[in-house]
C-alpha cells in the first residue's frame, strides 16, 4: 500500500509542486492539501495519512501549533516542516512540536524526497 502524505501549505504553486513530485514517486501517494493548519488538522483527522508536509508559516495556524495538535490527535502520524525559515525553527522548538523533521524549502525538493523515503524504510525496518 503507498504511504499516504497530506500537504499543508497557503502558497497552491507550493502546494502543486510538492504534490507533483511526491506522486512521482513509487510507494507515496498525496491524499490531500491543506491552506492553512486549522485546515491541516482537520484533513488530517479525515483523512488519516501516514505523513503530513507542513510549512512554517501559514494563516489561522502556523505549522508547529498544527504540528503539536496533530501528534496529540494522531500520535502515529509522521511531520516534515518544509519551510523558508528553517532557521527560525530551533530543534528543541521542532521536536517539541512532534516535528521528526525540518527541511529548507531553499534545500529543494530532492532533500524532501530522500527524507520521506528515508523515514518510511525507517520504519518498515522498525517494524
Amino acid at each position: 500500500m503507498p504511504k499516504r502524505i497530506l500537504i499543508a501549505d497557503d502558497n497552491a504553486l507550493m502546494r502543486r509542486l510538492i504534490r507533483g513530485v511526491l506522486e512521482s514517486q513509487p510507494g507515496l501517494e498525496v491524499c490531500g492539501e491543506a491552506v492553512d493548519g486549522v485546515e491541516a488538522i482537520e484533513k488530517a483527522t479525515e483523512l488519516r495519512p501516514d505523513l503530513v508536509v507542513l510549512d512554517l508559516s501559514m494563516p489561522r495556524m502556523h505549522g508547529l501549533e498544527a504540528g503539536r495538535r496533530l501528534k496529540i490527535l494522531i500520535p502515529a502520524v509522521r511531520l516534515i516542516l518544509f519551510t523558508m525559515h528553517r532557521d527560525v525553527v530551533r530543534g528543541l522548538e521542532g521536536s517539541s512540536a512532534g516535528i521528526d523533521v525540518v527541511i529548507s524549502k531553499s534545500e529543494g525538493m530532492g532533500a524532501l524526497v530522500t527524507e520521506i523515503h528515508g523515514m518510511f524504510r525507517a520504519q518498515s525496518a522498525a517494524s
